[in-house]
């Protein structure tokens, strides 16, 4: 087993801290100012990604690109590192066209897209001239069990009219964004299977009926792409719009989220490396009575506990990385809920540390930590809360258990 990453990987990454370094850091400060006006920081973003393309750091997140499609193929473990370097600033993913959650946006395309829907949707999305939005979650049932959602797509005729109302759909202000991809009821007879019921149809954002309510604030911050409501009220799309085939909503939505989450908890190495360099330097210079705080036994134990947590994640994901590569990603499905579960409370535990050690300046905007611990919270939820993943690697564990009923026998006394 060798744990040291092959050397192109390595220089990939040297590439990748080079240019964040002398590129992305020095626009820092002026995304942050025009993002805090609640305008899309796009003369920020758009020179940045041109520069990104030219040095070969394009689409790196999808192991299935083709040769005729614009940037570096990389496998999962391979864009892991990477993901990790690009969550020290959140918004840097967009640079590399590397952002959810157009990258999930662009696995279903790319698996699924007609020809017509390739040429019409992917094509622009992977030049990373427009921008898409996931339209699933619903504020009127527990969307942590997708199978409750029940926006309705009803076919007529040649055309799907749907009816719902959808909020978190990340991405739907951004200006360049173009569709959505729509989760929603296709079969609502009673007997239909549970996981056969709903189907997702592409959805152009300037289609009459489409309207985006309002931009969700998470814990009262912002974001200036939106994680927005949207209300469908009888839009309709011709039927040439459905992705994959009916009633495989489902199916497809699962696809869809095992690399995404990867790259969110790979962003989570990221963000807890920041948040530890914070903490550490903070402690080395600030000074509380008589002496520095990284003098102080507590702050020692919280240095210590998140550098052997963040590795101890960090391992978990590169495994999982590892298995989606050599197994495909169905196989690791519990090990991809594992990573979720482990990486969200990571960040939250990590950043309050750090907040903790700052002390008041820690809640303030003067540093990126109060933002970043509400991110990891929010990651507490978004592609399936705490709950259901700890839910689903019990079962995997007693349904192994099950299946060597007795094999501990051995152990017991002999009474």
């Amino acid at each position: 087993m060798n744990f040291q990453y092959p050397e192109d990987t390595q220089q990939m990454q040297r590439t990748l801290r080079q240019f964040m370094e002398q590129h992305v850091m020095p626009r820092y400060h002026d995304y942050e100012r025009i993002a805090a006006t609640g305008v899309y920081p796009t003369e920020v973003i758009e020179p940045l990604k041109v520069l990104a393309r030219e040095a070969g750091l394009w689409n790196l997140f999808l192991p299935g690109l083709r040769d005729d499609e614009p940037g570096t193929r990389l496998t999962n473990m391979q864009y892991s590192p990477l993901a990790e370097i690009m969550g020290r600033v959140p918004w840097s993913s967009e640079v590399f066209n590397c952002n959810a959650p157009d990258t999930g946006n662009m696995e279903l395309l790319h698996l699924f897209a007609t020809p017509e829907q390739r040429k019409r949707w992917l094509e622009p999305l992977l030049e990373g001239t427009i921008r898409s939005c996931f339209s699933m979650t619903e504020p009127d049932v527990a969307s942590s069990d997708a199978t409750n959602i029940c926006t309705a797509i009803r076919r007529e005729g040649d055309e799907y009219v749907i009816n719902g109302r959808k909020w978190f759909t990340t991405g739907a202000m951004h200006p360049h964004c173009q569709f959505a991809i729509v989760m929603g009821v296709s079969d609502e007879s009673a007997d239909a299977p549970r996981h056969q019921r709903h189907s997702m149809v592409i959805v152009p954002m300037d289609t009459p009926g489409l309207k985006i309510v309002r931009n969700v604030a998470i814990m009262h911050h912002h974001a200036p792409e939106g994680h927005c409501e949207v209300t469908y009220t009888d839009v309709r799309v011709p039927v040439s719009y459905l992705l994959g085939e009916e009633n495989t909503g489902f199916a497809l939505a699962q696809a869809r989220l095992g690399p995404g989450r990867v790259h969110h908890c790979m962003r989570t190495m990221g963000q807890c490396e920041l948040a530890m360099e914070l903490m550490c330097d903070r402690a080395l210079t600030r000074r509380a009575f008589g002496k520095h705080l990284s003098d102080y036994a507590n702050v020692q134990d919280w240095i210590a506990q998140s550098r052997v947590e963040i590795d101890q994640a960090r391992l978990l994901v590169l495994q999982a990385a590892w298995k989606m590569d050599m197994f495909g990603n169905k196989a690791v499905h519990i090990d991809v809920s594992a990573i979720k579960l482990v990486a969200a409370q990571l960040q939250t535990r990590v950043l309050d540390r750090a907040i903790q050690v700052f002390g008041a300046m820690g809640i303030t905007p003067d540093t990126p930590l109060s933002y970043l611990w509400s991110w990891g919270r929010a990651m507490r939820f978004f592609d399936g809360p705490d709950e259901v993943h700890l839910r689903a690697i019990a079962r995997a564990e007693l349904n192994r258990a099950r299946e060597n009923l007795g094999s501990t026998a051995a152990y017991y006394s002999a009474n």
